[in-house]
């Protein structure tokens, strides 16, 4: 398993999940489980976590159904497993994990221990996409861009960018930059809010950005009266 692939055991310890009074306790104990296993982890004692992040999953923990799956996958604190894993890791996508549901896709699109299938990858980036996961959301416009699981559409394509590059994403905010600077497709031409998006990129450190940061301001200053 290259590192990298898939992604890290995500360390977020707040978990929103919907459950009756009766199962409250449950999931509250397999909170405190998850948060243990995290700080294990995070300590560098892997198989530790690893225990901790199973007997949290097992309580209905979805943060620690999809780290337990990382670690399976990823063979951190005892054998790879990944049969196992994708099993935890489909499970917390199907709880709503959009960490999980991203993964999954990313899986699937990229061909990584399973057979590539976009469709199904554009099923789950759409998924998680829809709840607001940046990554998703990038990878949900590149698949329109290219015509990749889904029709190409540069519009839907564009709508996702966006959507991404206001969340932050640094590719995202160039590439929305580009629509704005270019128009068609369903986007007004609008140099100064190229610039914008541009201008965003390049302070997250992308070169190229810059670069077009400093080249629409050029052509804006030609262009301001005298």
């Amino acid at each position: 398993m290259k590192p990298g692939i898939l992604g890290a055991v995500f360390m977020a310890v707040t978990v929103t999940l919907a459950c009756s009074a009766a199962n409250a306790q449950t999931i509250k104990n397999s909170d405190l489980a998850t948060q243990s296993a995290v700080a294990d982890y995070n300590a560098g004692n892997f198989g530790a976590a690893r225990s901790e992040f199973l007997h949290a999953a097992k309580k209905g923990s979805r943060l620690a159904e999809f780290n337990y799956a990382m670690m399976l996958v990823n063979g951190e604190g005892g054998p790879a497993d990944v049969d196992e894993g994708k099993k935890w890791l489909r499970k917390a996508a199907d709880a709503d994990m959009t960490q999980a549901q991203y993964v999954y896709g990313k899986m699937f699109d990229d061909g990584e221990f399973v057979d590539r299938d976009p469709v199904e990858a554009h099923r789950w980036f759409l998924r998680a996409a829809n709840q607001g996961h940046v990554q998703a959301e990038l990878a949900l416009a590149n698949q329109f861009l290219d015509g990749r699981g889904t029709p190409r559409d540069n519009a839907q394509a564009f709508v996702w960018y966006k959507k991404a590059a206001e969340g932050g994403d640094m590719t995202a905010q160039y590439v929305a930059g580009s629509f704005y600077e270019r128009g068609g497709d369903g986007v007004q031409k609008n140099i100064n809010v190229a610039r914008a998006y541009y201008a965003a990129a390049a302070a997250q450190g992308d070169p190229a950005a810059k670069l077009k940061y400093q080249q629409l301001s050029a052509e804006l200053a030609r262009e301001r009266p005298q």
